[in-house]
């Protein structure tokens, strides 16, 4: 099997030889540090070098090209964004009128040929690609309003959160239309992400991600099956609670497994290994960054007999930090490949 015959048959609920292998995006300190230990010269050269089964290609990284350069998502007009609480444009807005006249993106402005050569040369290495948007509808929202305002005006307005929320997914809705119908069947498998959790409990209650988000993503998810994708979602914390959720909405994969978050260790994850196909688990906060090799050949060999056959190893955080020792993922990348 080759990597794609692998984690398609993983989706498919067929005999698979081995569990799937996905090193994370390093990130560009990190691949720097990795490219110097290896002497290789590229991200792509890395992923080939660690025999990846997954490739992530997010189409925002390449597709939107505005013709004045402004961004797809323009929350602070005029100002830089510090943090995730800093108050966006909707921060004290009280009137959907004042939503309905915002610039929201055109995807006019959106083009696909380098995004789809650059998915065709890695799925021709037998790697299957996790693409399309990265439709970060939370992330979108927290954005616009700042953290804590998005959650209070959940309560106190909440016409105008569903308002900002609609347009948001509208756009992805219409930029995935034009994505597939470009890609023409290309694309196998739609990866995206709402970072809905801490590292405690999920940001938002299961009542109000039914109320607010459910609505948009059962959207996107749809249109992606539509398309013939199945659909993984990424999600950082712990979003344990929100799990039977997001299976009743047609979630089929879940990453990245944030092993020290509540919840979210494999034992407890593995209730859903029969609705689920996982990716990650290998713990960034202590394990990867800290332990020896062989201590992380174990716990990957621990959590392959935990979570069935339905698993992608990978870090359970897709930004690869440079404090992870590349000893480690050879480690973790050989007690899958080894056994």
């Amino acid at each position: 099997m080759n990597g794609a015959e692998r984690i398609m048959a993983m989706f498919e609920r067929r005999p698979v030889d081995r569990p799937g292998f996905w090193m994370g995006a390093p990130t560009e300190e990190t691949l720097q540090k990795y490219l110097a230990q290896t002497g290789l010269d590229s991200h792509e050269s890395l992923s080939d070098y660690m025999q990846d089964d997954v490739f992530w290609a997010a189409a925002e990284w390449s597709c939107w090209q505005h013709p004045e350069g402004k961004p797809m998502w323009d929350f602070l007009p005029g100002r830089e964004r510090r943090s995730i609480v800093d108050a966006g444009c909707f921060a004290e807005c009280e009137d959907v009128a004042e939503v309905e006249a915002f610039p929201w993106p055109n995807p006019d402005y959106l083009v696909f040929d380098d995004y789809l050569s650059y998915v065709d040369r890695i799925q021709q290495k037998g790697k299957l690609v996790f693409g399309g948007f990265w439709t970060y509808i939370f992330q979108i929202a927290v954005d616009f309003f700042g953290m804590e305002n998005l959650f209070i005006k959940m309560y106190t307005d909440p016409d105008v959160v569903s308002a900002v929320i609609d347009h948001v997914v509208e756009f992805y809705l219409e930029a995935s239309r034009r994505l597939y119908a470009a890609a023409d069947g290309r694309l196998k498998v739609f990866f995206f992400a709402n970072d809905l959790g801490s590292q405690i409990d999920a940001l938002i209650s299961p009542e109000f991600f039914r109320k607010f988000f459910a609505p948009g993503f059962k959207k996107v998810i749809e249109l992606a099956k539509a398309n013939g994708q199945r659909v993984m979602l990424h999600s950082c914390g712990s979003v344990a609670k929100l799990i039977p959720d997001l299976i009743d909405l047609g979630i089929e994969g879940l990453h990245p497994l944030q092993a020290k978050a509540a919840g979210m260790d494999a034992k407890s994850l593995s209730q859903y290994k029969k609705h689920l196909v996982f990716m990650g688990g290998v713990d960034t906060q202590e394990l990867l960054p800290f332990k020896k090799p062989a201590d992380v050949a174990a716990e990957v060999r621990r959590l392959c007999d935990v979570l069935g056959d339905n698993f992608i190893v990978s870090p359970s955080h897709e930004g690869v930090l440079p404090n992870i020792p590349f000893e480690n993922m050879l480690a973790m990348r050989d007690a899958v490949i080894k056994g």
